[in-house]
């Protein structure tokens, strides 16, 4: 029996995990995909005392010092959840794991665009992924969807290699960081990066590779553009499927509600990161978040007196 069983092993999982043991609750970390979707970011320079670091090297520290002091971590898929009065029955693909408390730290999945040509050129020339694909795309033209500030870093990565980096957006305006959106700007004035507000892609049409994209609207008097590359980064939809079966309360886009503690209105069960209500999106809150529910988690086993 665990005091304590997080799901997910990105930086909201980490930090409860280290928080956790710190407070001397026997802590599992079960997780299908070590470091989660932040892995994959080529660089981060907002996270207080990391200076300039990829998302791998962030995540893997983090799990090295969770590690150190007493965390257990497996790399198992959860296939669900079930709670009797005062435990919950953890059932993943391999074993069934018993706790006193949980902490739901599932993240998000990639958004797709859901339109024809998506899952047929998946791998051959569609990516979710700047930096594991980008030096594939070596002088070639691409496009690159979405207009946070995910999408701006993927197509500032990738004018590394590319010859033209198309930034497709449908609203008028892109709305990275102020910091980032400067970055872009100056590829635009370079010639490296062209911005098509106010506009969807409909269609990614080729032969055994993409070849050119079908627009919603014209540009340069055309609805087809041609590029031999599309990445695809419109945010994620939450991993909630847990959640769900658990019977914690989501909001209308699927997301756990919390409350200042990240606490769900089931009790034992917490959450953090990605997955949680709360608006802002990054690894600081995402380990603030963690550290949250841990202290929590530790309050609930161990009521103040």
């Amino acid at each position: 029996m665990y005091d304590l069983i997080v799901v997910g092993g990105g930086p909201a999982g980490y930090s409860a995990a280290l928080y956790a043991v710190r407070f001397k609750m026997k802590t599992l970390v079960l997780t299908e995909d070590k470091g989660g979707v932040i892995k994959w970011t080529n660089l981060i320079e907002n996270y207080p005392g990391g200076g300039f670091i990829s998302g791998k090297e962030l995540v893997e520290k983090m799990e090295e010092q969770a590690v150190k002091f007493g965390t257990e971590i497996k790399e198992e898929k959860v296939q669900g959840i079930e709670k009797d009065e005062n435990s919950f029955k953890v059932i993943s693909g391999k074993e069934e794991y018993f706790s006193k408390s949980l902490i739901l730290a599932t993240g998000v999945k990639k958004r797709k665009l859901n339109i024809p040509g998506e899952e047929d050129f998946q791998n051959k020339g569609v990516s979710f992924c700047a930096l594991c694909d980008g030096v594939l795309f070596k002088d070639k033209e691409i496009a690159v969807v979405g207009g946070g500030d995910s999408a701006a870093k993927e197509a500032i990565l990738l004018t590394k290699y590319a010859k033209k980096v198309y930034i497709i957006y449908r609203k008028n305006q892109i709305r990275p960081e102020p910091i980032r959106y400067e970055r872009v700007m100056q590829k635009v004035k370079e010639g490296k990066i062209e911005i098509i507000n106010n506009t969807n892609i409909t269609e990614i049409k080729g032969d055994k590779f993409v070849e050119h994209i079908i627009l919603d609207n014209e540009h340069k008097d055309s609805r087809k553009l041609e590029v031999q590359g599309v990445f695809v980064e419109i945010g994620g939809t939450p991993g909630n499927d847990l959640a769900r079966g658990l019977g914690v309360e989501l909001t209308e886009k699927g997301f756990i509600k919390i409350d200042e503690l990240c606490r769900t209105n089931v009790s034992g069960v917490f959450a953090a990161g990605d997955v949680t209500s709360f608006p802002l999106k990054q690894a600081i809150t995402a380990a603030a978040h963690g550290t949250v529910a841990a202290y929590s988690a530790h309050n609930y086993l161990s009521p103040e007196k």
